[in-house]
Protein backbone atom coordinates (compact mmCIF):
# COMPACT_ATOMS: atom_id res chain seq x y z
CA UNK A 1 0.00 0.00 0.00
CA UNK A 2 1.29 3.47 -0.71
CA UNK A 3 0.96 6.49 1.44
CA UNK A 4 -2.07 9.05 0.57
CA UNK A 5 0.32 11.84 1.77
CA UNK A 6 -2.39 14.61 0.69
CA UNK A 7 -4.45 13.53 2.73
CA UNK A 8 -2.40 13.13 5.92
CA UNK A 9 -0.23 15.96 5.58
CA UNK A 10 -3.01 17.83 5.92
CA UNK A 11 -3.98 16.51 8.96
CA UNK A 12 -0.40 17.13 10.09
CA UNK A 13 -0.47 20.78 9.42
CA UNK A 14 -2.96 21.13 11.98
CA UNK A 15 -2.33 18.28 13.89
CA UNK A 16 1.46 18.08 14.60
CA UNK A 17 1.27 21.13 17.02
CA UNK A 18 -2.02 20.02 18.23
CA UNK A 19 0.03 16.62 19.26
CA UNK A 20 3.42 18.58 20.37
CA UNK A 21 1.55 20.41 22.69
CA UNK A 22 -1.53 18.36 24.02
CA UNK A 23 -0.46 14.87 23.44
CA UNK A 24 -1.73 13.94 26.91
CA UNK A 25 -5.31 15.41 25.85
CA UNK A 26 -8.04 13.53 25.45
CA UNK A 27 -9.79 12.77 22.16
CA UNK A 28 -13.19 12.46 22.54
CA UNK A 29 -14.66 8.74 21.83
CA UNK A 30 -17.22 8.88 19.11
CA UNK A 31 -21.03 7.79 19.24
CA UNK A 32 -21.83 3.95 20.32
CA UNK A 33 -23.88 1.34 18.83
CA UNK A 34 -25.75 -1.31 20.33
CA UNK A 35 -26.52 -3.57 17.70
CA UNK A 36 -23.84 -3.84 15.29
CA UNK A 37 -20.86 -1.71 13.35
CA UNK A 38 -18.68 -1.36 10.51
CA UNK A 39 -15.59 -0.08 9.76
CA UNK A 40 -13.33 -0.27 6.66
CA UNK A 41 -11.46 2.54 4.50
CA UNK A 42 -14.82 3.37 2.85
CA UNK A 43 -17.65 5.46 3.69
CA UNK A 44 -19.24 3.85 1.03
CA UNK A 45 -18.65 0.10 1.81
CA UNK A 46 -19.33 0.62 5.33
CA UNK A 47 -22.52 1.90 5.06
CA UNK A 48 -23.68 -1.52 2.64
CA UNK A 49 -22.18 -3.78 5.26
CA UNK A 50 -24.52 -1.31 7.74
CA UNK A 51 -27.59 -2.33 5.55
CA UNK A 52 -26.37 -5.85 5.72
CA UNK A 53 -26.71 -6.24 9.45
CA UNK A 54 -29.96 -3.81 9.46
CA UNK A 55 -31.26 -6.66 7.24
CA UNK A 56 -30.54 -9.28 9.96
CA UNK A 57 -27.20 -10.52 8.03
CA UNK A 58 -24.38 -12.05 10.29
CA UNK A 59 -20.62 -10.09 10.60
CA UNK A 60 -19.67 -12.62 7.19
CA UNK A 61 -22.49 -11.52 5.62
CA UNK A 62 -21.61 -7.71 6.18
CA UNK A 63 -17.73 -8.89 5.23
CA UNK A 64 -18.91 -10.61 2.02
CA UNK A 65 -20.42 -7.41 0.93
CA UNK A 66 -17.74 -4.98 2.28
CA UNK A 67 -15.21 -7.23 0.64
CA UNK A 68 -17.24 -7.16 -2.78
CA UNK A 69 -18.04 -3.70 -2.46
CA UNK A 70 -14.55 -2.75 -1.99
CA UNK A 71 -13.60 -4.49 -5.17
CA UNK A 72 -15.34 -1.51 -7.06
CA UNK A 73 -14.59 1.34 -4.97
CA UNK A 74 -11.06 0.73 -3.45
CA UNK A 75 -9.54 -0.55 -6.58
CA UNK A 76 -6.17 0.17 -4.63
CA UNK A 77 -6.54 -2.14 -2.56
CA UNK A 78 -10.19 -4.13 -2.83
CA UNK A 79 -10.05 -6.92 -4.57
CA UNK A 80 -11.40 -10.22 -6.56
CA UNK A 81 -8.06 -10.39 -7.85
CA UNK A 82 -6.25 -10.84 -4.77
CA UNK A 83 -5.94 -12.73 -1.48
CA UNK A 84 -6.27 -12.53 2.38
CA UNK A 85 -6.73 -13.43 5.49
CA UNK A 86 -10.05 -13.66 7.68
CA UNK A 87 -10.89 -14.44 11.29
CA UNK A 88 -14.38 -15.04 12.67
CA UNK A 89 -14.97 -14.82 16.22
CA UNK A 90 -19.00 -16.70 16.87
CA UNK A 91 -20.61 -14.85 19.65
CA UNK A 92 -20.26 -18.12 21.80
CA UNK A 93 -16.31 -17.74 21.55
CA UNK A 94 -15.27 -20.00 18.81
CA UNK A 95 -12.65 -18.17 16.59
CA UNK A 96 -11.57 -19.55 12.86
CA UNK A 97 -9.04 -18.51 10.30
CA UNK A 98 -9.71 -18.18 6.86
CA UNK A 99 -6.65 -17.83 4.95
CA UNK A 100 -7.64 -17.25 1.09
CA UNK A 101 -3.99 -16.41 0.64
CA UNK A 102 -2.70 -16.46 -3.10
CA UNK A 103 -0.67 -18.94 -4.66
CA UNK A 104 2.18 -19.30 -6.57
CA UNK A 105 1.19 -20.85 -10.47
CA UNK A 106 2.44 -24.24 -11.44
CA UNK A 107 4.53 -23.43 -13.38
CA UNK A 108 6.11 -20.61 -10.93
CA UNK A 109 10.06 -21.60 -10.51
CA UNK A 110 12.76 -19.99 -8.16
CA UNK A 111 14.35 -18.27 -10.69
CA UNK A 112 11.60 -16.69 -12.89
CA UNK A 113 12.63 -13.20 -12.03
CA UNK A 114 16.41 -13.98 -12.29
CA UNK A 115 18.96 -13.18 -15.43
CA UNK A 116 21.12 -15.43 -17.06
CA UNK A 117 24.02 -14.55 -14.55
CA UNK A 118 21.74 -14.67 -11.42
CA UNK A 119 20.31 -11.09 -10.75
CA UNK A 120 16.66 -9.93 -10.09
CA UNK A 121 15.39 -8.77 -12.95
CA UNK A 122 13.76 -5.54 -11.70
CA UNK A 123 9.76 -4.76 -11.84
CA UNK A 124 9.56 -8.10 -13.26
CA UNK A 125 7.81 -9.29 -10.08
CA UNK A 126 5.94 -6.19 -9.20
CA UNK A 127 4.46 -5.30 -12.80
CA UNK A 128 2.18 -7.08 -15.44
CA UNK A 129 0.95 -10.77 -15.50
CA UNK A 130 3.89 -12.31 -14.83
CA UNK A 131 3.87 -10.72 -10.91
CA UNK A 132 0.50 -11.88 -10.19
CA UNK A 133 0.02 -14.99 -8.00
CA UNK A 134 -3.37 -17.02 -8.11
CA UNK A 135 -6.12 -15.49 -6.42
CA UNK A 136 -7.96 -16.39 -3.78
CA UNK A 137 -10.60 -13.56 -2.58
CA UNK A 138 -13.70 -15.05 -4.34
CA UNK A 139 -13.01 -18.58 -3.00
CA UNK A 140 -12.53 -17.46 0.88
CA UNK A 141 -15.48 -15.05 0.91
CA UNK A 142 -17.28 -17.95 -0.39
CA UNK A 143 -16.20 -20.43 1.66
CA UNK A 144 -16.59 -17.97 5.03
CA UNK A 145 -19.96 -17.22 3.71
CA UNK A 146 -21.15 -20.86 3.83
CA UNK A 147 -19.63 -21.43 6.91
CA UNK A 148 -21.27 -18.65 8.98
CA UNK A 149 -23.49 -16.59 6.07
CA UNK A 150 -27.49 -16.12 6.21
CA UNK A 151 -28.58 -14.33 3.76
CA UNK A 152 -28.41 -15.42 -0.16
CA UNK A 153 -24.89 -15.25 -1.97
CA UNK A 154 -26.18 -13.29 -5.14
CA UNK A 155 -28.41 -10.79 -2.43
CA UNK A 156 -24.63 -9.81 -0.70
CA UNK A 157 -22.81 -9.46 -4.30
CA UNK A 158 -26.12 -6.52 -5.72
CA UNK A 159 -24.59 -3.46 -4.17
CA UNK A 160 -20.58 -4.02 -5.43
CA UNK A 161 -22.34 -5.32 -9.04
CA UNK A 162 -24.68 -1.88 -8.95
CA UNK A 163 -21.68 0.24 -8.11
CA UNK A 164 -19.74 -1.48 -10.86
CA UNK A 165 -22.45 -0.79 -13.65
CA UNK A 166 -23.67 2.87 -12.49
CA UNK A 167 -20.63 4.05 -11.69
CA UNK A 168 -19.55 6.26 -8.43
CA UNK A 169 -18.03 9.21 -7.63
CA UNK A 170 -14.39 9.45 -7.75
CA UNK A 171 -13.27 10.89 -4.18
CA UNK A 172 -9.65 12.98 -3.11
CA UNK A 173 -7.50 9.80 -2.35
CA UNK A 174 -8.46 7.36 -5.42
CA UNK A 175 -8.03 10.65 -7.47
CA UNK A 176 -4.69 11.17 -5.87
CA UNK A 177 -3.36 7.47 -6.22
CA UNK A 178 -4.87 7.23 -9.92
CA UNK A 179 -2.50 10.15 -10.62
CA UNK A 180 0.40 8.91 -8.84
CA UNK A 181 0.49 5.58 -10.40
CA UNK A 182 -0.16 6.83 -13.90
CA UNK A 183 2.40 5.58 -15.47
CA UNK A 184 2.46 2.05 -14.35
CA UNK A 185 -1.98 2.31 -14.88
CA UNK A 186 -1.07 3.36 -18.64
CA UNK A 187 1.23 0.41 -19.88
CA UNK A 188 -1.85 -1.64 -19.96
CA UNK A 189 -4.72 -0.54 -22.03
CA UNK A 190 -7.00 -3.03 -20.24
CA UNK A 191 -5.88 -0.79 -17.08
CA UNK A 192 -6.09 2.70 -19.01
CA UNK A 193 -9.46 2.60 -20.85
CA UNK A 194 -10.98 1.91 -17.28
CA UNK A 195 -9.21 4.72 -15.32
CA UNK A 196 -8.53 7.20 -17.76
CA UNK A 197 -10.59 10.08 -19.36
CA UNK A 198 -10.73 10.45 -23.16
CA UNK A 199 -8.24 13.13 -23.08
CA UNK A 200 -5.66 10.11 -21.47
CA UNK A 201 -5.98 11.73 -18.43
CA UNK A 202 -6.68 9.99 -15.12
CA UNK A 203 -9.95 10.17 -13.41
CA UNK A 204 -10.22 13.39 -11.31
CA UNK A 205 -12.01 13.55 -8.11
CA UNK A 206 -16.39 13.82 -8.38
CA UNK A 207 -15.27 12.09 -11.98
CA UNK A 208 -17.90 9.11 -12.29
CA UNK A 209 -15.94 5.66 -11.90
CA UNK A 210 -17.95 3.03 -13.92
CA UNK A 211 -16.98 -0.43 -14.61
CA UNK A 212 -19.44 -2.28 -16.88
CA UNK A 213 -16.50 -5.38 -17.32
CA UNK A 214 -16.11 -5.62 -13.61
CA UNK A 215 -20.52 -5.38 -13.34
CA UNK A 216 -20.56 -8.47 -15.54
CA UNK A 217 -17.61 -10.52 -13.86
CA UNK A 218 -19.49 -9.68 -10.39
CA UNK A 219 -22.81 -10.90 -11.82
CA UNK A 220 -21.47 -14.01 -13.15
CA UNK A 221 -19.73 -14.59 -9.92
CA UNK A 222 -23.66 -14.01 -8.31
CA UNK A 223 -25.08 -16.24 -10.34
CA UNK A 224 -22.74 -19.01 -9.90
CA UNK A 225 -20.22 -18.58 -6.97
CA UNK A 226 -16.94 -19.47 -7.51
CA UNK A 227 -16.98 -21.70 -10.01
CA UNK A 228 -17.44 -18.85 -12.26
CA UNK A 229 -14.31 -17.73 -11.38
CA UNK A 230 -12.34 -20.88 -10.72
CA UNK A 231 -13.79 -22.83 -13.62
CA UNK A 232 -16.10 -21.06 -16.17
CA UNK A 233 -16.18 -18.11 -18.27
CA UNK A 234 -14.26 -15.90 -15.94
CA UNK A 235 -11.50 -18.54 -15.72
CA UNK A 236 -11.27 -19.29 -19.28
CA UNK A 237 -11.00 -15.28 -20.18
CA UNK A 238 -8.41 -14.57 -17.41
CA UNK A 239 -6.28 -17.35 -18.14
CA UNK A 240 -6.50 -16.48 -22.04
CA UNK A 241 -5.39 -13.00 -20.76
CA UNK A 242 -2.54 -14.07 -19.08
CA UNK A 243 -1.02 -16.37 -21.88
CA UNK A 244 -1.63 -13.53 -24.29
CA UNK A 245 0.28 -10.69 -21.52
CA UNK A 246 2.97 -13.28 -20.56
CA UNK A 247 1.57 -14.65 -17.24
CA UNK A 248 1.81 -18.38 -16.26
CA UNK A 249 -1.64 -18.59 -14.21
CA UNK A 250 -3.50 -21.76 -16.30
CA UNK A 251 -7.32 -22.72 -16.03
CA UNK A 252 -5.59 -26.18 -13.70
CA UNK A 253 -4.32 -23.63 -11.28
CA UNK A 254 -7.53 -21.63 -10.41
CA UNK A 255 -9.34 -24.88 -10.63
CA UNK A 256 -6.86 -26.47 -7.98
CA UNK A 257 -7.04 -23.26 -5.76
CA UNK A 258 -8.75 -23.99 -2.44
CA UNK A 259 -8.96 -21.48 0.56
CA UNK A 260 -8.02 -23.53 4.16
CA UNK A 261 -9.65 -23.41 7.45
CA UNK A 262 -6.74 -22.92 9.79
CA UNK A 263 -6.34 -22.27 13.54
CA UNK A 264 -5.98 -19.00 14.44
CA UNK A 265 -2.98 -18.51 16.76
CA UNK A 266 -4.02 -17.26 19.77
CA UNK A 267 -1.80 -16.85 22.79
CA UNK A 268 -2.27 -14.95 26.65
CA UNK A 269 -1.31 -11.48 27.07
CA UNK A 270 -1.81 -10.24 31.13
CA UNK A 271 -5.86 -10.35 31.49
CA UNK A 272 -6.43 -10.86 27.42
CA UNK A 273 -6.86 -13.55 25.11
CA UNK A 274 -5.23 -12.51 21.57
CA UNK A 275 -6.26 -14.25 18.31
CA UNK A 276 -4.32 -13.67 15.36
CA UNK A 277 -3.44 -14.83 12.15
CA UNK A 278 -0.66 -17.78 11.98
CA UNK A 279 1.65 -18.93 8.92
CA UNK A 280 1.81 -18.10 6.06
CA UNK A 281 0.65 -14.76 8.07
CA UNK A 282 3.87 -13.91 9.91
CA UNK A 283 1.55 -11.44 11.47
CA UNK A 284 0.51 -13.57 14.90
CA UNK A 285 3.60 -14.66 15.26
CA UNK A 286 5.39 -11.37 15.30
CA UNK A 287 2.37 -10.13 17.33
CA UNK A 288 3.09 -13.07 20.16
CA UNK A 289 6.85 -12.40 20.27
CA UNK A 290 6.64 -9.11 20.46
CA UNK A 291 3.96 -8.92 23.27
CA UNK A 292 4.98 -12.04 25.01
CA UNK A 293 8.61 -10.40 25.38
CA UNK A 294 6.92 -7.11 26.26
CA UNK A 295 4.63 -8.71 29.14
CA UNK A 296 6.93 -8.70 32.20
CA UNK A 297 7.49 -4.67 31.54
CA UNK A 298 5.69 -2.11 33.41
CA UNK A 299 4.57 -0.58 30.48
CA UNK A 300 1.90 1.85 31.90
CA UNK A 301 5.01 3.64 33.87
CA UNK A 302 6.74 4.58 30.60
CA UNK A 303 5.25 8.41 28.82
CA UNK A 304 3.88 6.89 25.87
CA UNK A 305 5.97 7.32 22.62
CA UNK A 306 8.88 9.42 24.91
CA UNK A 307 12.28 7.96 23.94
CA UNK A 308 12.23 4.83 26.28
CA UNK A 309 9.22 3.54 25.42
CA UNK A 310 10.49 4.11 21.14
CA UNK A 311 13.64 2.25 21.95
CA UNK A 312 12.20 -0.28 24.56
CA UNK A 313 10.00 -1.60 21.81
CA UNK A 314 11.99 -1.13 18.51
CA UNK A 315 14.71 -3.34 20.47
CA UNK A 316 12.30 -5.99 20.33
CA UNK A 317 10.83 -5.42 16.65
CA UNK A 318 14.40 -5.85 15.37
CA UNK A 319 14.95 -9.47 17.09
CA UNK A 320 11.74 -10.61 15.61
CA UNK A 321 12.02 -9.39 12.18
CA UNK A 322 15.46 -11.00 11.85
CA UNK A 323 13.81 -14.55 12.91
CA UNK A 324 10.84 -13.49 10.43
CA UNK A 325 13.12 -12.98 7.33
CA UNK A 326 15.21 -16.42 8.99
CA UNK A 327 12.74 -19.31 9.42
CA UNK A 328 8.97 -17.81 7.78
CA UNK A 329 7.19 -19.12 5.21
CA UNK A 330 4.60 -21.54 4.28
CA UNK A 331 4.74 -24.71 6.63
CA UNK A 332 3.32 -26.79 3.72
CA UNK A 333 6.27 -26.57 2.28
CA UNK A 334 8.95 -25.47 5.03
CA UNK A 335 9.68 -26.81 8.28
CA UNK A 336 9.50 -24.07 10.47
CA UNK A 337 10.78 -24.24 13.80
CA UNK A 338 7.39 -23.30 15.34
CA UNK A 339 7.53 -24.52 18.79
CA UNK A 340 11.38 -22.95 19.49
CA UNK A 341 10.20 -19.60 18.33
CA UNK A 342 6.97 -19.64 20.72
CA UNK A 343 9.43 -21.07 23.77
CA UNK A 344 9.46 -19.16 26.73
CA UNK A 345 12.95 -20.20 26.48
CA UNK A 346 13.39 -18.23 23.38
CA UNK A 347 11.30 -15.19 24.38
CA UNK A 348 13.85 -15.06 27.31
CA UNK A 349 16.52 -15.23 24.93
CA UNK A 350 15.30 -11.83 23.52
CA UNK A 351 14.56 -10.39 27.03
CA UNK A 352 18.37 -10.89 28.25
CA UNK A 353 19.95 -9.25 25.34
CA UNK A 354 17.77 -6.37 25.34
CA UNK A 355 20.15 -3.15 25.70
CA UNK A 356 17.68 -0.10 27.32
CA UNK A 357 20.10 1.77 26.93
CA UNK A 358 21.30 2.56 23.45
CA UNK A 359 20.15 0.67 20.32
CA UNK A 360 21.90 -2.68 19.08
CA UNK A 361 23.19 -2.01 15.50
CA UNK A 362 21.29 -4.54 12.92
CA UNK A 363 24.26 -6.02 11.74
CA UNK A 364 25.01 -7.28 14.85
CA UNK A 365 21.74 -9.00 15.60
CA UNK A 366 21.70 -12.76 13.52
CA UNK A 367 18.42 -15.31 13.37
CA UNK A 368 18.76 -17.52 15.42
CA UNK A 369 20.15 -21.07 14.79
CA UNK A 370 17.57 -23.50 15.44
CA UNK A 371 18.29 -27.39 15.13
CA UNK A 372 15.14 -28.24 12.81
CA UNK A 373 15.12 -30.59 10.15
CA UNK A 374 2.28 -5.75 2.01
CA UNK A 375 4.20 -0.43 -1.43
CA UNK A 376 1.90 -0.72 0.90
CA UNK A 377 -1.54 -1.17 -0.62
CA UNK A 378 -4.04 -3.60 1.58
CA UNK A 379 -6.93 -2.35 3.22
CA UNK A 380 -8.52 -4.41 6.28
CA UNK A 381 -12.16 -3.74 8.14
CA UNK A 382 -13.50 -5.01 11.29
CA UNK A 383 -17.38 -6.03 11.61
CA UNK A 384 -19.66 -6.81 14.74
CA UNK A 385 -23.27 -8.07 14.67
CA UNK A 386 -25.61 -7.75 16.68
CA UNK A 387 -25.62 -11.41 17.96
CA UNK A 388 -21.33 -10.81 18.75
CA UNK A 389 -20.11 -12.23 16.11
CA UNK A 390 -16.92 -10.91 14.63
CA UNK A 391 -14.44 -10.41 11.73
CA UNK A 392 -11.65 -9.21 11.34
CA UNK A 393 -10.51 -9.38 7.51
CA UNK A 394 -6.84 -8.10 6.13
CA UNK A 395 -6.70 -8.41 1.93
CA UNK A 396 -4.28 -7.20 -0.56
CA UNK A 397 -3.52 -7.09 -4.14
CA UNK A 398 0.52 -6.01 -2.50
CA UNK A 399 1.33 -3.07 -4.27
CA UNK A 400 -1.40 0.07 -4.57
CA UNK A 401 -3.71 -0.93 -7.56
CA UNK A 402 -1.75 -4.37 -7.45
CA UNK A 403 0.71 -5.25 -10.92
CA UNK A 404 -1.53 -2.44 -12.23
CA UNK A 405 -2.76 -5.49 -14.53
CA UNK A 406 -6.36 -5.89 -15.10
CA UNK A 407 -6.77 -8.74 -16.99
CA UNK A 408 -8.63 -8.72 -20.59
CA UNK A 409 -12.15 -7.88 -20.41
CA UNK A 410 -12.91 -9.28 -16.79
CA UNK A 411 -12.42 -5.94 -15.38
CA UNK A 412 -10.00 -7.81 -12.59
CA UNK A 413 -7.18 -5.90 -11.43
CA UNK A 414 -4.35 -8.73 -10.60
CA UNK A 415 -2.06 -8.56 -7.75
CA UNK A 416 1.79 -8.61 -7.78
CA UNK A 417 1.67 -11.09 -4.92
CA UNK A 418 4.98 -12.96 -6.09
CA UNK A 419 7.18 -10.17 -4.98
CA UNK A 420 6.04 -11.33 -1.81
CA UNK A 421 8.29 -14.20 -2.04
CA UNK A 422 12.19 -14.20 -1.90
CA UNK A 423 12.76 -13.95 -5.68
CA UNK A 424 16.69 -14.42 -4.26
CA UNK A 425 17.86 -14.68 -1.01
CA UNK A 426 19.31 -11.45 0.57
CA UNK A 427 17.32 -9.54 -1.68
CA UNK A 428 14.97 -7.08 -0.57
CA UNK A 429 11.04 -6.85 -1.70
CA UNK A 430 9.44 -3.62 -2.18
CA UNK A 431 8.71 -3.64 1.34
CA UNK A 432 12.58 -3.89 2.00
CA UNK A 433 12.07 -7.37 3.75
CA UNK A 434 14.18 -10.04 2.79
CA UNK A 435 13.82 -13.59 2.94
CA UNK A 436 16.01 -16.62 2.48
CA UNK A 437 14.90 -20.14 1.09
CA UNK A 438 11.68 -20.69 3.82
CA UNK A 439 9.48 -18.00 1.69
CA UNK A 440 11.17 -19.50 -1.63
CA UNK A 441 8.88 -19.68 -4.84
CA UNK A 442 7.92 -22.86 -5.37
CA UNK A 443 4.54 -23.91 -7.53
CA UNK A 444 1.61 -24.07 -5.33
CA UNK A 445 2.75 -22.38 -2.26
CA UNK A 446 1.56 -19.80 -0.59
CA UNK A 447 3.81 -16.18 -0.49
CA UNK A 448 4.73 -15.21 3.68
CA UNK A 449 2.99 -12.13 4.47
CA UNK A 450 2.48 -9.19 7.21
CA UNK A 451 -1.17 -9.26 7.39
CA UNK A 452 -2.16 -9.36 11.27
CA UNK A 453 -5.94 -9.83 11.75
CA UNK A 454 -6.50 -9.18 15.04
CA UNK A 455 -9.08 -10.36 17.76
CA UNK A 456 -8.96 -10.15 21.46
CA UNK A 457 -10.86 -10.68 24.54
CA UNK A 458 -10.83 -9.44 27.84
CA UNK A 459 -12.03 -11.90 30.62
CA UNK A 460 -13.81 -14.83 27.69
CA UNK A 461 -15.42 -11.20 26.30
CA UNK A 462 -15.08 -9.82 22.91
CA UNK A 463 -12.62 -6.62 23.38
CA UNK A 464 -11.46 -5.60 20.59
CA UNK A 465 -11.60 -6.62 16.42
CA UNK A 466 -8.64 -5.03 14.65
CA UNK A 467 -5.77 -4.83 11.60
CA UNK A 468 -4.34 -2.62 9.03
CA UNK A 469 -2.49 -2.32 5.83
CA UNK A 470 1.04 -1.18 5.33
CA UNK A 471 2.84 -4.11 4.23
CA UNK A 472 5.70 -4.99 7.02
CA UNK A 473 4.79 -2.03 8.88
CA UNK A 474 1.33 -4.30 9.81
CA UNK A 475 2.59 -5.81 12.37
CA UNK A 476 3.71 -2.99 14.25
CA UNK A 477 1.02 -0.82 13.65
CA UNK A 478 -1.32 -3.46 14.97
CA UNK A 479 0.82 -3.98 17.92
CA UNK A 480 1.15 -0.39 18.99
CA UNK A 481 -2.88 0.05 18.92
CA UNK A 482 -3.68 -2.80 21.23
CA UNK A 483 -0.70 -1.63 23.68
CA UNK A 484 -2.76 1.63 23.25
CA UNK A 485 -5.74 -0.02 23.93
CA UNK A 486 -4.39 -2.14 27.26
CA UNK A 487 -1.87 -0.65 28.96
CA UNK A 488 -2.35 3.11 28.34
CA UNK A 489 -6.24 2.76 28.26
CA UNK A 490 -6.98 5.16 25.55
CA UNK A 491 -10.31 5.36 23.98
CA UNK A 492 -10.03 3.86 20.84
CA UNK A 493 -10.38 6.88 18.16
CA UNK A 494 -6.87 7.91 20.56
CA UNK A 495 -5.51 4.18 20.09
CA UNK A 496 -6.23 4.49 16.67
CA UNK A 497 -4.76 8.17 15.56
CA UNK A 498 -1.86 9.27 18.02
CA UNK A 499 1.98 9.04 16.10
CA UNK A 500 3.56 5.20 15.23
CA UNK A 501 6.67 4.17 14.66
CA UNK A 502 8.66 1.17 12.70
CA UNK A 503 11.43 -1.03 12.55
CA UNK A 504 11.75 -4.02 10.50
CA UNK A 505 15.56 -5.15 11.59
CA UNK A 506 17.02 -4.34 7.79
CA UNK A 507 17.04 -1.81 6.98
CA UNK A 508 18.65 -0.57 10.04
CA UNK A 509 16.26 2.52 9.89
CA UNK A 510 13.52 4.33 12.71
CA UNK A 511 10.72 4.84 10.43
CA UNK A 512 8.79 8.16 12.73
CA UNK A 513 5.62 9.30 11.11
CA UNK A 514 5.97 13.22 10.41
CA UNK A 515 3.68 14.32 13.37
CA UNK A 516 6.19 13.18 16.38
CA UNK A 517 7.43 15.89 18.82
CA UNK A 518 10.51 17.43 17.32
CA UNK A 519 12.10 16.92 20.74
CA UNK A 520 11.51 13.52 20.87
CA UNK A 521 13.09 13.05 17.60
CA UNK A 522 16.13 14.66 19.00
CA UNK A 523 15.94 12.81 21.68
CA UNK A 524 16.25 9.81 19.09
CA UNK A 525 18.97 10.98 16.87
CA UNK A 526 21.38 11.72 19.63
CA UNK A 527 20.87 8.05 20.90
CA UNK A 528 22.47 7.43 16.97
CA UNK A 529 19.10 6.36 15.42
CA UNK A 530 19.34 6.61 11.71
CA UNK A 531 15.49 8.28 11.24
CA UNK A 532 13.07 8.63 8.12
CA UNK A 533 9.81 9.80 7.83
CA UNK A 534 6.51 7.21 6.78
CA UNK A 535 3.05 6.61 7.56
CA UNK A 536 2.61 3.75 9.78
CA UNK A 537 -0.25 1.63 8.63
CA UNK A 538 -3.84 2.56 8.62
CA UNK A 539 -5.67 1.11 11.72
CA UNK A 540 -9.83 0.54 11.42
CA UNK A 541 -10.86 -0.96 14.82
CA UNK A 542 -13.98 -1.92 16.75
CA UNK A 543 -13.69 -2.27 20.77
CA UNK A 544 -16.33 -3.58 22.90
CA UNK A 545 -17.46 -1.95 26.02
CA UNK A 546 -19.00 -4.72 28.04
CA UNK A 547 -20.17 -2.42 31.10
CA UNK A 548 -22.08 -0.46 28.64
CA UNK A 549 -22.79 -2.83 26.18
CA UNK A 550 -21.59 -0.53 23.03
CA UNK A 551 -19.70 -0.66 20.17
CA UNK A 552 -17.07 1.84 19.29
CA UNK A 553 -15.18 2.08 16.34
CA UNK A 554 -12.43 4.13 14.43
CA UNK A 555 -11.22 4.70 11.11
CA UNK A 556 -7.89 5.69 11.12
CA UNK A 557 -7.41 9.51 9.62
CA UNK A 558 -4.94 8.80 8.19
CA UNK A 559 -6.85 7.54 5.26
CA UNK A 560 -11.02 8.64 4.53
CA UNK A 561 -12.30 5.44 5.65
CA UNK A 562 -16.10 5.45 8.13
CA UNK A 563 -17.31 3.63 11.03
CA UNK A 564 -21.22 3.06 10.09
CA UNK A 565 -23.28 1.47 13.07
CA UNK A 566 -26.68 0.75 14.70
Amino acid sequence: MNKHHTIFCVFLLFGSVFISLCVSAEIAEPAGFRNGIVVTDSDIASDIGLRILQKGGTAVDAAVAVAFALAVVFPQAGNIGGGGFMLVRNHNGDVTAIDYRETAPSGARNNMYLDTAGNVKEKMSEKGALAAGVPGTVAGLHLAWKKHGTLPWKELLMPAIQLADKGFPVNKELADDLSEYRDDLSEYSSTAKIFFDSSQNTLKEGSLLVQKELAQTLSLIAEKGPDAFYKGTIAKKLTAAMKKDGGIITMADLKNYKPITRNALSFGYKDYKIYSMGLPSSGGILLYIILKTLEEEPLAEYEHNSPAYIHLLVEIFKRAYAERAQHLGDPAFYEVPLEQLLSNDFINTIRKVINKEKPTPSDEIAPTQFNNKEKLHTTHFSIVDKHGNAVANTYTLNDTFGSSYIAGDTGILMNNEMDDFSIKPGHPNMYGLIGSAANAIEPGKRMLSSMTPTIIEKNGVLYAVLGSPGGSRIITSVLQVTLNLIEFRMPVSKAVSVPRFHHQWLPDILYLEESFDTGIVTALKDMAYSIENKRIGCVNAVIYDSERKMYYGASDPRKMGKTSGY
